[in-house]
């Protein structure tokens, strides 16, 4: 009898003991692990898919060869993240910036439309790491988009060498211009520094070695990649990434001229699709740069976890827009501007009324896109398994121009508020840092985050 007693009393340890251990597991009421969303009473979504959303985050598949990894900061599960805390300023005094380019060793170049430098953020404030010569601002134009490809893989992949006759033999409109670039050119012992520009006649792709250390970087002298793209007071597109495949992608504007964004002969309207050099990929779906067509003036593109391409665009007068873009599609401008459910176009995933976005930048952080609002003065985030658009420092820090995932889980993204649109403040332009968090995936509508104003945007479920 006693040792029948002996042994309930130890089965009854046990059980206590277990049951200790299950409560307050992280991610359940009551627990301490990652926080949840506010409960929605929106009807909850279909179930997403789980391409990329368990297990440990990966690197963004659009970051340029080694950039630092974009998902959430280290030990943060895979899944929708936002920011928490305020925004912290890195640096101040930027003059119009553009374009925000994070290195994988570490440093960080910007691009100031009007100035033509490249500014790199050092401790205590900026310097100037070089000045893209042959740039000529004009209204939106200027020195626009930055992208960075290491030594090694730019000299592998088609099209790289390419001989004089080569590049000749690409001809122009849809095919572009593409640089003679010589066989043997070498990158800087810190590898390329790609940048978009306008000048005296076209919109042109050009890349510079990029030398010295972090803290001391420097610009080489640019070698052409690529030319006659069109070129006016505004709708210049500007921005360009290498994607998880290697290729250089490129968002063009119609330059005022409607006409050029579904003429698959123009350069103007498009998202293009080039070899390191400029050179057209052989599976290109016309044969020529072209990748998508019928665009206004896409300003921002990034890749996803399963390696799909998200681009933002700016609209006329009534819808801006968020795309996915699939290789060869017509996304409708000028005959279709935000959802026309008209089967020759491909829909936005979400549209915004054009007040409250202005879409430049766009960034990814595990699978949540992060979108950069000029005339609308926010930063627009959305879950790509949902297209839930929330809006966040809404009218706080002026226009936003560029978006990037930053190192330990965070966020940068930069104002430009001295381009001539928009009031400046003391010590604007600025660069700013936040820190961002799991949550919980939020239920299918637009969702109040704590603290953001909730601006009316409209999400097609994909």
């Amino acid at each position: 009898m006693l040792g029948r007693l002996t042994l309930l009393s130890l089965l009854s340890a046990v059980t206590v003991l277990l049951a200790a251990c299950t409560s307050g597991v992280p991610g359940t009421p009551g627990g301490t692990g990652v926080p949840t969303a506010p409960t929605s009473t929106e009807p909850a979504p279909g179930t997403p898919s789980s391409s990329g959303a368990t297990g440990v985050p990966s690197p963004d598949p659009g970051a340029q060869p080694g950039e630092p990894n974009t998902g959430p900061g280290p030990g943060m599960a895979a899944g929708p993240v936002e920011p928490t805390g305020e925004p912290v300023v890195l640096a101040s005094g930027l003059e119009a910036p553009w374009s925000i380019l994070r290195l994988p060793g570490g440093g960080t170049l910007i691009s100031e439309r009007g100035t033509a430098r490249v500014r790199e953020l050092v401790s205590g404030g900026l310097r100037d790491a070089g000045t893209v010569p042959g740039v000529v601002p004009r209204g939106e134009g200027g020195l626009l988009g930055l992208a960075y490809l290491a030594g090694p893989t730019a000299a592998s992949g088609t099209g790289t060498g390419a001989s004089s006759s080569t590049a000749r033999e690409t001809g122009s409109g849809a095919s572009g211009s593409a640089a003679s670039v010589e066989a043997g050119a070498s990158a800087g012992p810190g590898g390329w520094v790609y940048a978009y520009f306008t000048g005296a006649e076209s919109n042109q792709i050009v890349r510079m070695p990029l030398t010295g250390t972090v803290g001391s970087l420097a610009l080489g002298s640019p070698e052409p990649v690529l030319s006659g793209i069109p070129r006016a007071g505004n709708h210049d597109g500007g921005r360009i990434r290498f994607g998880p495949d290697g290729m250089l992608y490129a968002t063009t504007g119609d330059a005022g001229d409607t006409a050029r964004a579904q003429d698959l002969g123009s350069l103007g309207g498009k998202i293009l699709r080039m070899t390191p050099t400029g050179t057209v990929p052989p599976d290109n779906p016309f044969g020529t740069l072209v990748y998508s067509y019928g665009h206004r003036n896409p300003q921002g593109i990034a890749w996803d976890s399963r390696g799909r391409l998200w681009a933002s665009e700016f609209g006329q007068s009534t819808w801006d827009e968020l795309n996915l873009i699939t290789p060869g599609a017509d996304y409708g401008w000028p005959e279709a501007e935000g959802i026309a459910h008209d089967s020759r176009y491909t829909d936005p995933v979400v549209q915004w009324r054009t007040s409250e976005a202005s879409p430049s930048g766009l960034a990814i952080v595990g699978d949540t896109l992060f979108v950069a609002a000029l005339r609308g003065e926010r930063l627009w985030r959305v879950d790509s398994s949902t297209g839930v658009a929330t809006a966040w420092f809404v009218n706080t820090f002026g226009r936003l121009r560029d978006v990037v995932a930053g190192p330990d889980g965070t966020l940068w993204f930069v104002t430009n508020n001295t381009d001539g649109r928009g009031t400046p403040a003391p010590g604007d332009d600025r660069l700013y840092s936040v820190r961002v968090v799991q949550t919980s995936p939020p239920a299918r509508g637009t969702r109040v985050a704590p603290g953001a104003n909730p601006p009316p945007a409209t999400a097609v479920a994909r």
